[in-house]
């Protein structure tokens, strides 16, 4: 079987995580994601650099499995995973030439493979003759079948449509995303994520990789998801991908467009000042930003406005003493509800947009 249901990856699995290099660099988030989120299905993380040393102490994230990493997918083999998900997401999407001997291995040894990169598996002779039933590979980055370009038609749904924007790439919109929809759940609220990047489906098990998507049926491909998983739900929250000030990035404004959001939701990385790969750009102030993303939403005027209901911070590496200063002197300075979403919820900006959809 090659790209699998989404029940299928949905289903409580034996993971196994390739993650060379990916606990000490930026390219590692997809494995980081999957501890945070999936981290009770973990059996086995990879990883030269720190095999041997326990996980929750590498990873800093309590909750986890007891186990050591493991420098090698044949020792990985030995806790029996169903599937091997690479969490490295190295530039360009490549896979690189010296992982091929172990995604081999774990195939004819029994575990799916779950690859995020451009690159696609069953590219690969030996791969493909491994895949059997029970044994898939599934390459996320695809073009999904029978795309439109985008119509606009996500406006007319019932459902609270919420996207993350950003400043920079890579600073927690699918985490605060993720974060949401978790405590939405909770509430009894019927909600949806949407993930848009590798990331966000190996975590839910649905959604497309934007990037893979021709820039013709880009909105289009976020609309088909949106009248998927929008009718019968009371909110939906979109993974938001790249950001409207980095000139690298033409994934924001498809999912404007595709979405046709109610709310916005603004994500920052605390203390950041410029754009992270382009130090030349300097990030405006959080409410210009704001009122930038909802111009634009906007269109003048000829698409329905939607409001920045809340910031929600990034404050990795602060302690708490500085996270919660970050985030007053950030809610001051924009006027609007502030939170670093892992750290300490989502209850206020949560509880603008429940109002707002009469919950």
């Amino acid at each position: 079987m090659v790209n699998p249901t989404s029940e299928t990856i949905r289903q409580p699995q034996r993971l196994a995580i390739l993650q060379h290099g990916g606990f000490t660099a930026r390219f590692g988030k997809t494995g980081l994601s999957l501890l945070r989120y999936r981290g009770a299905e973990v059996v086995a993380v990879i990883d030269r650099e720190t095999a041997g040393r326990p996980l929750r102490e590498v990873s800093n994230m309590p909750g986890l499995p007891d186990i050591r990493v493991v420098a090698s997918v044949e020792e990985a083999l030995a806790s029996r995973p169903t599937a091997l998900a690479i969490g490295i997401s190295p530039s360009g999407g490549i896979v690189r030439e010296e992982w091929w001997p172990e995604l081999r291995a774990a195939i004819r040894g029994g575990a799916s493979l779950w690859n995020g990169c451009h690159t696609p598996l069953v590219s690969d002779p030996e791969i493909a003759a491994a895949v059997r039933p029970g044994v898939y590979v599934w390459d996320m980055r695809r073009e999904p079948a029978g795309l439109r370009p985008g119509s606009g038609a996500a406006r007319n749904l019932a459902c609270k449509r919420v996207l993350f924007i950003g400043t920079d790439m890579n600073i927690g919109k699918m985490t605060a995303a993720l974060e949401f929809d978790r405590e939405a759940k909770a509430r009894g609220v019927r909600s949806a994520f949407i993930g848009t990047g590798q990331t966000g489906m190996m975590i839910c098990g649905s959604g497309m990789c934007l990037d893979a998507v021709r820039v013709d049926y880009a909105s289009g491909a976020v609309e088909a998801e949106l009248m998927r998983d929008g009718p019968g739900v009371d909110i939906v929250w979109v993974e938001g991908q790249g950001s409207m000030l980095n000139p690298a990035s033409t994934a924001t404004l498809p999912l404007l467009r595709g979405t046709q959001p109610t709310h916005l939701v603004l994500v920052h990385k605390a203390g950041m000042k410029h754009l992270h790969a382009f130090p030349h750009v300097t990030i405006p102030p959080l409410k210009e930003v704001a009122a930038f993303y909802e111009m634009v939403t906007a269109a003048a005027g000829a698409l329905p406005p939607a409001r920045v209901v809340g910031v929600a911070l990034n404050t990795w590496g602060l302690d708490e003493a500085k996270a919660r200063a970050e985030i007053a002197a950030t809610a001051r300075a924009t006027g609007l509800p502030t939170t670093d979403a892992v750290r300490f919820g989502t209850r206020e900006i949560l509880d603008v947009i429940l109002a707002d959809a009469g919950i």
